[in-house]
C-alpha cells in the first residue's frame, strides 16, 4: 500500500506510563491489545468504525478525524487499550521488525505480545505459511467462502488449507484516467468510450504518442503500469529450487518502460515518488505539497515549472483513495484499461501466542461479516471491501465524488471474481521493489548504469545480498 517516509511506533513510552497508573491506581497494569503495521490505512477505518472511542461517535451521528489525537497513544476496544507499532514497509523493514517481535512471542509479558499484524500480497505467503500464525477459524473467525472473494482465502492459508488471516479489502485495479486530458485528446470523457481507446497495449501506444503531442505524459512513472504486468505473470520470481529468474511478463514491461521514456510518453519515477505525485496532482495544489514535504524536511524544495501533467495511472480503490489527495476530486475516471489485474491489499492476520484471541476474531469479523461497517467503508472511504453482498448492493447505487460521480464498485464488481492469486513466493516484495530501482537507474543511465545487462546484474547482487540462499545466473 502507501509507503511512508518516516517511522511511528505508538505506545512505546506509553506501555510503561500505562503500567505506573495502573499499578498506583488498581495494583495491576491495563490489558493491551497489540497490532504491528506499516502504515495508518487499517488503523484509521479501525479507530473510525470498531473502536469503542469511534462507535461512541457513530451514535451521536459524528464521524472520528482521520488522525485523532488520542489514536497516537492508543484508542480502546472493547475495553482494552489497543497499542499500534508502524514501520515503513520499504527494503523489508517492517517484515524484519515484525519477524524479530514475533520471534519473541514465546518470552515476551503479555502486554508485550504480538496479538494481530498486517501483511500485504507480496509476502503474505511467508505468514501463511507460518508457525507464527494462528489457525483463524479456531479463534472463532466466520470465514463465508460464498460471500468472500477466493484469492483472499487461498492467499491467506497455509499448504494444508489452514486459514491465518483475512482481507478487509479486495483489489481489482484498473486505469485511472484524467477526465480533462480525455476530452483534449478524444472528445469525450465517457468512460465506455476511453475503454475502447484503450482496451489493448498496441491502442494504449497509440493514445500515448496523441498525449504527448499535445504535451501531457501518457503516465507520470515508467512504474505505472508495473503491476498490471507482474501481476500477469506466467511463472514465479524464484523457482522450487531457489533460482531468481526474470518473468517474461516483467521483460515485457521493461519493453514498454524502455520505449516510453525514450520516446517522452512517461518520465522515470519511483512509483511513490515526487516527480509522480506532481504529474498527476492539480496544480493549484502543488504549493500545499511542498508545504507538507516542508513539514518533514525544511529544506525541500521541487521546480514546479517542468511539471507536466499526466493521462493516466492503475490502481485499486485504496490507490486513488490514500496516493492521490493533491489530485482533483471529479477530475478522474475508472476503466478496466488494457488488461485486467489486481494490485495489493492488506490482510489482517492473528499471532500465534496471542492473549487476546477473542478481540482479533472479533476484529476480523467485524470488517469482513459486519455490513454496516463494510458499508461504511465504501460509503465514507472509497473502499471495495470484502464482502459480496454488500458489494453487490453499492454497484446499484454508489457514486464516487473523485471519479466525477461514477460507479466505481460496479467495475470493480464485474472484474472481482476472476481475480487470482498465482506465482507468489515469500520474496516478492523485495524482487519487485529491487527490479524497479535498478531498471530505472539504467533509463535514467545513472551512475555508469548503461545497459540492461548492468541493470540486472545489480538486481542480482542486491536480491542475493537480501537472501543468501537465492541464486543467480551471475552466482552460480
Amino acid at each position: 500500500m502507501k509507503k511512508r517516509t518516516f517511522t511511528r511506533i505508538l505506545g512505546v513510552g506509553l506501555l510503561g506510563l500505562v503500567s505506573a497508573i495502573g499499578l498506583a491506581s488498581c495494583g495491576k497494569s491495563e490489558k493491551v491489545f497489540n497490532i504491528q503495521c506499516w502504515n495508518d490505512e487499517f488503523r484509521v477505518f479501525f479507530n473510525r468504525y470498531a473502536s469503542d472511542e469511534g462507535k461512541a461517535l457513530i451514535k451521536e451521528g459524528k464521524l472520528m478525524e482521520k488522525t485523532p489525537a488520542q489514536a497516537k497513544t492508543g484508542l480502546h476496544y472493547k475495553g482494552v487499550k489497543v497499542v499500534w507499532t508502524e514501520t515503513p514497509s520499504s527494503d523489508g523493514q517492517y517484515q524484519k521488525a515484525l519477524d524479530l517481535a514475533l520471534s519473541q512471542q514465546k518470552t515476551a509479558s503479555a502486554n508485550k505480545k504480538v496479538d494481530m499484524f498486517l501483511a500485504e500480497a507480496d509476502y503474505i505467503l511467508k505468514y501463511a505459511d507460518s508457525k507464527s500464525t494462528a489457525d483463524i477459524t479456531k479463534l472463532g473467525v466466520e470465514v463465508k467462502l460464498d460471500n468472500t472473494y477466493g484469492y483472499t482465502v487461498q492467499a491467506a492459508s497455509d499448504a494444508k488449507g489452514v486459514v491465518k488471516g483475512v482481507s478487509f479489502q479486495c483489489c481489482p485495479s484498473g486505469l485511472i484516467y484524467n477526465r480533462t486530458i480525455a476530452k483534449d485528446l478524444f472528445g469525450t470523457d465517457d468512460p465506455a468510450t476511453v475503454q475502447t481507446k484503450l482496451d489493448t497495449w498496441e491502442k494504449f501506444d497509440e493514445v500515448a504518442a496523441l498525449a504527448a503531442s499535445k504535451g501531457y505524459l501518457m503516465t507520470a512513472s515508467e512504474a505505472d503500469s508495473y503491476r498490471v504486468f507482474s501481476n500477469n505473470a506466467s511463472s514465479a520470481w524464484v523457482d522450487a529450487n531457489g533460482n531468481v529468474q526474470i518473468p517474461a511478463a516483467i521483460t515485457q514491461w521493461m519493453d514498454q518502460a524502455e520505449a516510453h521514456v525514450n520516446a517522452g510518453y512517461s518520465q522515470t519515477s519511483d512509483v511513490w515518488g515526487d516527480k509522480k505525485t506532481f504529474s498527476i496532482s492539480d496544480p493549484d495544489n502543488f504549493s500545499a505539497i511542498i508545504a507538507d514535504k516542508q513539514k518533514d524536511n525544511k529544506d525541500y524544495v521541487f521546480d514546479t515549472a517542468g511539471v507536466k501533467a499526466a493521462f493516466c495511472t492503475f490502481g485499486p480503490a485504496w490507490y486513488y483513495n490514500f496516493c492521490m489527495g493533491y489530485s482533483k476530486k471529479g477530475d478522474w475516471g475508472l476503466v478496466k484499461g488494457p488488461q485486467a489485474h489486481f494490485w495489493g491489499g492488506t490482510w489482517i492476520m492473528a499471532a500465534e501466542g496471542t492473549d487476546n484471541p477473542d478481540l482479533v476474531a472479533s476484529v476480523m469479523n467485524d470488517f469482513i461479516n459486519d455490513e454496516d461497517i463494510c458499508k461504511a467503508l465504501i460509503a465514507n472511504e472509497g473502499q471495495f471491501t470484502n464482502n459480496k453482498k454488500v458489494n453487490a448492493e453499492a454497484a446499484r447505487t454508489a457514486s464516487n465524488e473523485f471519479l466525477g460521480g461514477q460507479n466505481d464498485t460496479a467495475i470493480f464488481v464485474s472484474m472481482a471474481d476472476d481475480i487470482q492469486i498465482k506465482n507468489t513466493t515469500i520474496y516478492d516484495q523485495l524482487c519487485n521493489e529491487g527490479f524497479q530501482k535498478y531498471f530505472r537507474e539504467y533509463l535514467d543511465h545513472a551512475d555508469g548504469v548503461t545497459s540492461r545487462d548492468i541493470a540486472i546484474k545489480n538486481f542480482y547482487t542486491y536480491i542475493t545480498g537480501k537472501y543468501a540462499n537465492l541464486k543467480t545466473p551471475s552466482s552460480k
